[in-house]
């Protein structure tokens, strides 16, 4: 197999007061869908489902993602999602703090070229 990485594209989400990490996730996985029409596998004669799909995500509380959720965002291709240490909680004077989550999204293709 000869995969290449064709496109990364970048979103921030947040959840202002509830403290929800997997909505905070949901929303930056969104921001970073909705900035591109990803029709990259029609260009190199590929079917969407043969898009290779890797989601990293970053938040303070990692284990506080579900993995499942930001998973079924996607309609077609072959979808992983790993959830790391970073975004920010910024506290709050009372209550939770609020939730930024980051996320890069980079689609590949088996492209059947050397590499």
């Amino acid at each position: 197999m000869a995969i290449k990485r064709l496109l990364t594209e970048f979103g921030m989400g947040s959840s202002l007061r509830r403290c929800d990490y997997t909505e905070a996730a949901v929303r930056a996985v969104k921001d970073a869908l909705w900035h591109n029409s990803i029709n990259i596998a029609e260009l190199f004669g590929k079917e969407k489902t043969e898009m290779l799909v890797d989601v990293q995500i970053g938040v303070q509380k990692p284990k506080s993602i579900n993995v499942s959720t930001v998973s079924k965002i996607f309609p077609y291709g072959k979808i992983t999602v790993r959830v790391i240490h970073g975004g920010l909680d910024i506290p709050r004077a009372k209550g939770n703090p609020t939730v930024i989550a980051n996320a890069a999204i980079s689609v590949a293709l088996d492209l059947g070229i050397p590499q």
